[in-house]
């Protein structure tokens, strides 16, 4: 019989485990403690709840930490992790997914997967080249946290990783209300930062259950010439994404920001910039403009750092406050919109 996961597991589904084998309602609290709190590798470390208990829930439980499979360092001290999950299609672990661990002075920044694949097929990102696979499961989410080597170091998650983090809603609320909570890690939600094309209906649910930050994928403010880059501009503008956003308050610690890719004489242009300015009139947020990554059979072309220099300042100059990401773990295809697991099913 396959045993349960515990990791992930909210303390109101842990209450539950304790009223079915039996157990006093404040060892729900106990599990919690010794999972979220102290990181356990096993039922028989959680030494305040009795023996005969640990057995019992050995019996049908595990804590379901799983290590990273495989590391790749880049030269710049990015890392990029692989790890096994267990989709919500299927109980095995023959899928996987790339975490990245950033360090970046006092700063440490975790990319998070939230999918196997992605259905968004944009045409810059590997991830969505490789297919939908399945959804991670919030165990399988919560993991790349839980196991990661250098979990104690980080200061930000940013749900960046592979896949879509609206197309997989319920299990990415669930994972960031545990690491939010009182009885999980604890971390303030400004620490978390959420990403999204913008998926109809899913994005307002995320902003009004959650209090993470928010991250848009904006790459042009056209929406004729966003549909090319992004098919899912189809389902939810980027006019009525941000038409959406203007309905939340982003002037105090809650952030509400864009990202941006920008492409050689496509979307980098003073006409962009003119467009941008106006789509984004009098909301609170920023704008982040990232290099280019180039991806196997895709002809887009790169913008140099001159031209993305002249649109952050015109940017920055007109209200829209503008930043140009550095660009990460390139050498070991860790940057935005390399992360792939496509070749590893077959070995």
């Amino acid at each position: 019989m396959q045993k349960k996961v515990l990791m992930g597991m909210t303390l109101d589904e842990m209450r539950l485990v304790a009223a079915e084998l039996g157990m006093p309602k404040f060892t729900a609290s106990q599990m919690a403690k010794w999972i979220y709190g102290q990181h356990v590798s096993s039922i028989d470390e959680m030494t305040n709840i009795s023996k005969a208990n640990r057995e019992r829930l050995k019996e049908h439980y595990e804590i379901g930490a799983m290590p990273p499979l495989d590391c790749q360092k880049s030269k710049d001290g990015t890392v990029k992790y692989l790890f096994p999950v267990r989709t919500s299609a299927q109980s095995d672990t023959d899928r996987f997914v790339e975490t990245v661990y950033i360090p970046d002075h006092d700063r440490a920044t975790l990319c998070v997967s939230c999918q196997v694949g992605c259905k968004m097929n944009c045409l810059f990102c590997q991830t969505g080249k490789q297919g939908f696979e399945g959804n991670l499961t919030v165990a399988d989410i919560i993991n790349q946290i839980y196991s990661l080597p250098e979990r104690d170091s980080l200061t930000n998650i940013v749900f960046m990783g592979q896949g879509e983090p609206m197309d997989n809603l319920d299990c990415v609320l669930t994972a960031t209300g545990i690491l939010t909570a009182d009885y999980g890690f604890a971390w303030s939600p400004r620490r978390i930062t959420v990403s999204s094309v913008g998926v109809k209906n899913k994005l307002k649910r995320f902003l009004d259950e959650s209090e993470c930050h928010v991250a848009i994928s904006m790459h042009s403010p056209l929406p004729e010439q966003r549909q090319t880059l992004m098919p899912a501009e189809r389902q939810m503008s980027i006019v009525e994404t941000v038409g959406l956003l203007r309905q939340y308050d982003f002037s105090h610690q809650r952030r509400c920001s864009f990202e941006y890719i920008c492409f050689g004489g496509l979307n980098d242009t003073p006409v962009y910039a003119r467009e941008i300015v106006r789509l984004l009139q009098g909301l609170e947020c920023r704008v982040n403009l990232i290099r280019f990554h180039e991806i196997p059979g895709v002809d887009l072309p790169g913008s140099d750092e001159k031209r993305m220099e002249t649109l952050r300042d015109y940017l920055t100059a007109h209200g829209v406050f503008t930043t140009i990401r550095a660009s990460r773990g390139q050498d070991i295809f860790a940057a935005c919109g390399l992360l792939s697991t496509a070749r590893r099913k077959d070995g």
